[in-house]
């Protein structure tokens, strides 16, 4: 599709369907599991790398207190790739929507 079209890079990660279901009743809004809707190849893609890097970061320590390495410590690691997956489709809309490419955080806070 062409990325122009979402507003913001959340929709983009709805449009996949890396965002968690809402189930809304009397005021009080409780979240389900992702909703599965959308490009099912692209979430797949998405999802198989961010496994990649949880299993990585399960053997080999992560750098502590960076993002990955405290959510790990909360959370299941399918959960933590999921998230994790929404992060990067969020990133992919925002370089792609602003013709950047890719900044290293790390690199950034090293410089």
């Amino acid at each position: 599709p062409d990325l122009q079209s979402f507003r913001r890079g959340r929709d983009f990660a709805a449009w996949l369907g890396l965002v968690p279901r809402q189930f809304s009743s009397g005021g009080k809004e409780r979240l389900g599991k992702i909703s599965k809707a959308g490009q099912a190849d692209i979430r797949r893609l998405l999802i198989m790398g961010a496994m990649t890097q949880v299993n990585w970061a399960s053997r080999k320590a992560p750098a502590p207190g960076s993002w990955l390495a405290r959510m790990l410590a909360r959370k299941p690691g399918m959960l933590v790739a999921i998230a994790l997956a929404n992060r990067m489709a969020r990133a992919i809309w925002a370089m792609a929507t602003k013709q950047e490419d890719y900044r290293d955080p790390a690199l950034s806070v090293a410089a």
